[in-house]
Formats: C-alpha cells, structure tokens, sequence
C-alpha cells in the first residue's frame, strides 16, 4: 500500500476517486510545523536559523501519519506546487522522519485535481524542490523578524490582534505616503459645457443626445475643460440660443479583444466587482473549487492555457454560440509581470462543458456565481473579437468664438465576446 498525504481532507476525498485502492490518502490539515508562538523561533547569530516545532493540536496528525508511513511501501507527497506546498512536503519529510533514506518518497505535482492529471503524475514523480522551500522559509522568517516585535506595538497603539509582518508593514507605508500625497494636493477646478442636440425635425427627449464643449477659436480646450465657474458661464451667455450646424461625421470601426483569463489577482477584483466578494471570501470559495476538482490552481500569476483547454473551448463555444464566434486559431497571451511562474495555467475550469456553476454540488455559497465567472472569462477570452462602429459628431456654434461640440457613440456590429463576458471596471 502506498500513502498519498496532501493538505486538506476535501483534496484527500477527491485524489481517492480518481487513484485504486492500492493508494491510502490522507490529509496532513495543513502545515504541520511551524515557528513556536511563545518566543521569536529564530537564531540570528547563526544565520537566521529557524527553530519549528510541532503544534499541540497537529501532534495527532503526525502520529498517525507516522504509523502510516511506516507501514506504507511509498510514500507520495501530493501537496500543492506552490512555495506553500513545498515547504509542507519538506516538513512532512522533516516531522515524519522520511530523510533517512529507509523509505521511499516521492513529489508529486498538479495544477488540477482531475484524474487525468493525477495519474500523470503519479507517472511523473520528481524530486523536493528546495529552491522553492528556501523561499517559503524566508518569507517566514522575514514575517517573524518584522512582526514579532511590531504586532504587540499595533495591539497598544490601534487594536489587539492585529498582525504586522513583510506584507503588512510595506502597505501601512504605501498608505501612509498616499494618504501625505493627498494631503499636499493643490486642488484646481475646471468646468464642462454639456449640450443635449435633435436633428432638425426630430424635437423630443427620445432624439436627443449628449455633446460635449471640445474646442473654442479653433483650439481644443484639453482635458481639464473651462478653468473658471464665470468662463464657463460667459460660454453659456454665448451658445444659449445660437444656431447650430454639422460640421462633421467621422465613422470608423473598432475592434476589442477579450481580457486574458483569470490570474489569482484579476479574479479578486472581478469578484470584488461584479459579485461583491471580498478577496478573503473569493480565496477561500476558490480553494473549495480547486479541491473539489471544477478549477484549476487558483494561486497563479501565469494567463497561460493548456493545449487541452484550449481545444476545449472551441468546441464548446461551437457547440453553444455558434462558427461565427469561433477562432481559426487559439488567442494567446503574454504574462506581463516579471518572474511569472509560466509553468502554471491561468486559472479556468478542469471541464469546460461544464457551463454553469449550479451542477457543482458545492456547499460553499456563492461557488456557483464564482464558478460562473471563471467559465464566462475563459470562453470569451477564446471568442472573435467584438465589432464596434464608432461615430464621432462635431456640431459648430454659429457664434464669434465657433465654439464646436463633439458627440461620439457606439453600435455594435458584431457582439463577439462581449455575448458571454466583458470586464468590470472602477471607475465608470
């Protein structure tokens, strides 16, 4: 028999599905050391060492992962791929006494919890990457360093509990700078002149439309508009009752892509945005759906899909939309940000023809609704692209200043992505 451990029971009952029963799996509930809560943990003078212990409530745990592993034939480390659950695996190797070399370990890894992957990798053994274990260490130890000292400080001076560390002191000083920055603003105000027009003939709230101020004496009035309430007014007195021509049509067409897929940090604001979820509660939906098997790895900064995942959507964007929205070729995104670990996928579902989120069975509320974002986001980012006519409308006052006013609007000629999904935004 072989012992498969991996963090979570949820994760542990979905890999159990998909392997015989020639494998037990088990869940180690997470990190099954760490740095002691009593005292810092940490040996400066000798190069930072770190002291860890096990906790009294994971004492079980190890216990009895130990009498499974001394019984198993192998034992296979499945936790996640990232610095997180590397640094778990080594400290399962660490607590469990699985270093001496008497028993067989192996690493595995996936970005999906699907039975085609968990075989691969089964297949695909590798070794403990230490690289990313160091990683994880020094973030740890840096948030020991740093908040050990400065929590107990935000618990006399702000509120008790509150936790500092590397992440947390960098943002109260971006805040801080930001809220100095607004501080020292120098206000300045600036005006806009709105005129509602009809065409000649079509008098009526439903012919009208909005143009705005653009130009006076031949020159554009720039971002910031009129600068003063009583210019403003003097261009009022002026257009109030003037004539009013065309002065020109310019129509062009506008095309728009899709926004790639999902990352960890572009399903948090969207989530933010259109389901008012906060980044806490979108994580932890999320991690229920990864380890339940609808979504791939939700810890990603890659927008990279899998040559599977690809043919996947053209055919369920065939099968539900139509040939007229279907690529001739997968659209293909670049990561923009540095040291992006290419080797993950964006996040997306492990089974697109799964197109609604209420199939799940998921306890979780609101795990359909995220579900259904994830879905919508990775089709449309693989649908044509939307077709849009653009006009733009200048209209001239009939008055010394030739004060001019453009209007623009959009009709859109072919919806392409935009039938599934378009991307949220701040600010209107």
């Amino acid at each position: 028999m072989d012992l498969v451990i991996v963090e979570s029971p949820t994760k542990a009952k979905t890999i159990s599905r998909f392997i015989g029963k020639s494998y037990t799996v088990e869940s180690s509930f997470g990190h099954i050391r760490d740095l002691p809560k009593s005292k810092i943990g940490i040996d400066v003078k000798h190069d930072f060492e770190p002291k860890y212990e096990i906790p009294k409530k994971a004492e079980p745990v190890v216990s009895r992962l130990k009498q499974l592993a001394e019984k198993a034939n192998r034992v296979i480390l499945a936790t996640d791929e990232d610095r997180e659950g590397e640094a778990i695996a080594w400290h399962l190797m660490q607590a469990l006494n699985l270093e001496n070399g008497k028993k067989s370990v192996e690493r595995i890894a996936f970005h999906e919890i699907t039975k085609d992957a968990i075989l691969a990798a089964l297949k695909h053994p590798r070794a403990l990457d230490r690289s990313l274990v160091d990683a994880q260490q020094a973030r740890r130890v840096l948030d020991r360093l740093v908040g050990y000292e400065l929590s107990p400080f935000l618990w006399r001076k702000i509120r008790y509990g509150l936790s500092a560390g590397r992440v947390q002191s960098v943002a109260v000083r971006l805040v801080v700078e930001r809220e100095r920055a607004i501080q020292a603003f120098i206000k300045d105000e600036y005006w806009t002149v709105e005129a509602a027009f009809s065409p000649a003939g079509k008098a009526g709230a439903n012919g009208r439309f909005p143009a705005i101020l653009h130009s006076a004496n031949g020159k554009a009035l720039g971002k910031m508009g009129i600068q003063t309430e009583t210019a403003a007014k003097e261009f009022l007195d002026r257009l109030t009752g003037a004539s009013y021509r065309v002065l020109n049509i310019a129509v062009k067409e506008v095309h728009r892509n899709p926004a790639p897929p999902f990352t960890t940090s572009t399903l948090q604001q969207e989530a933010a945005r259109k389901l008012g979820f906060s980044a806490k509660q979108t994580m932890m939906i999320a991690q229920r759906l990864y380890e339940n098997g609808h979504i791939t790895y939700m810890r990603t900064d890659s927008v990279n899909l899998a040559e599977s995942a690809l043919a996947a959507a053209h055919d369920v964007i065939g099968a539900e939309f139509g040939k007229a929205y279907q690529l001739d070729a997968p659209r293909r995104y670049a990561t923009k940000s540095k040291g992006a670990q290419e080797a993950h996928e964006a996040i997306r579902p492990t089974d697109l023809r799964l197109t609604s989120g209420r199939g799940l069975g998921a306890k979780e509320r609101g795990a359909d609704k995220l579900y259904d974002l994830i879905w919508k986001r990775t089709i449309a980012s693989q649908m044509r692209e939307a077709v849009l006519e653009q006009t733009s409308v200048d209209i001239r006052a009939e008055t010394p200043g030739e004060e001019t006013f453009r209007a623009t609007g959009l009709v859109v000629s072919f919806d392409g992505f935009i039938r599934v999904y378009t991307e949220g935004r701040d600010d209107d």
